[in-house]
């Protein structure tokens, strides 16, 4: 077997960390990302008290090899999408850590935090993208 890159490396510790201590209301098939690290699907549950309790929603991830020094790409995927500012109908997600704000230090866990974050704050108190 071929002896894992750098990047193959923080990826597996970062999908045990996950599945060991997911962010409330967030799983992540880890089956399906232990076959390609390099595509991972996560759930995530609407917050209790929100707009979206109740809602059920499917994230992926996706990673070049280039990462933790470049961000995943997060999109939601499937038929529920959130209707939410910084949420195209296209499930792409306007997040400045997926962008110019990524630094190597965040990671899948931060991200999905970030995210649920996201959806629990009124459209108001955003900045649209």
């Amino acid at each position: 077997m071929a002896a894992m890159s750098p990047s193959e490396r923080r990826l597996q510790k970062e999908l045990m960390s996950l599945m060991k201590e997911p962010p409330p209301g967030v799983t992540v098939d880890g089956d399906q990302a232990s076959q390609n690290l390099t595509l991972w699907t996560v759930h995530m549950e609407g917050v209790p008290g929100t707009l979206y309790e109740g809602e059920k929603f499917v994230l992926q991830f996706k990673f070049t090899n280039k990462y933790p020094f470049d961000s995943p790409e997060v999109t939601f995927i499937g038929n529920n999408i959130p209707v939410h500012p910084h949420v195209y109908s296209n499930g792409h997600i306007c997040l400045s850590i997926l962008t110019d704000d990524w630094s190597p230090a965040l990671s899948v866990q931060s991200v999905c935090l970030s995210i649920v974050s996201m959806l629990k704050t009124t459209a108001g108190q955003f900045v649209l993208c």
